[in-house]
């Protein structure tokens, strides 16, 4: 086989055990056996581990990803002409990608450089497509950023039994139904202060 080609089939193997790793921690748990992840994804433990030494840094990785796919969510709700329908987009894409479904990792790995940085590029941006939602007057003006992710993380668990096509309908309206209640002016006064970034952040660990 040439190099190219040695190239490409790895390049297809990594993306098979990133689907992979995604679909099983995010279903059997974070504590699944990585050789659950090399048999789903149909290669080796050799091959799993020439790419990834640790479970940490597989799992480093797939947030990486996530939080990049959340970032391109929200530049293309920015390339927008509605505020409104740009900040729809946004939420129904990191939705549709459970951009949240690895959240429940925050504190258990160590957040890496790019990591952090990844994050605060999706704070600034999603904070302008709030913003210009704000302004345009079609957002409450009690829901936060903040408040819209934590909301995309509850839609991106897995729903319990295996996955269907009444799974999706059921989340596709649950979701139309929490994109009204982000509508302004808001009909009932939301309870308490809104979340930190200092929370938020936390769960994560100590920003460098």
């Amino acid at each position: 086989m040439s190099t190219r080609g040695r190239q490409a089939e790895a390049a297809r193997n990594d993306l098979r055990l990133l689907r992979a790793a995604h679909e099983v921690f995010t279903t059997q748990g974070f504590d699944a056996p990585v050789s659950a992840i090399a048999k789903q994804a149909g290669v080796g433990m050799g091959s799993l581990y020439r790419r990834y030494r640790t479970k940490e840094e597989l799992l480093q990785r797939l947030c990486l990803i996530a939080m990049e796919r959340a970032v391109e969510a929200a530049e293309a709700g920015l390339a927008q002409d509605d505020p409104w329908e740009g900040l729809a987009l946004y939420v129904r894409t990191c939705v549709a990608n459970r951009s949240g479904a690895l959240a429940p990792v925050a504190g258990t790995i160590e957040v890496t450089g790019e990591m952090w940085r990844t994050a605060r590029r999706g704070d600034e941006v999603a904070e302008r497509l709030v913003a210009r939602a704000h302004e345009a007057g079609v957002l409450r003006s009690d829901v936060t950023v903040l408040d819209i992710s934590l909301l995309m993380e509850q839609f991106s668990r897995p729903a319990p039994g295996p996955p269907g096509e009444e799974h999706e309908h059921v989340k596709q309206r649950l979701l139309a139904i929490a994109l009204d209640g982000l509508r302004a002016p808001g009909a009932t006064e939301l309870p308490g202060e809104p979340p930190s970034p200092e929370w938020y952040e936390g769960r994560w660990g100590s920003a460098p």
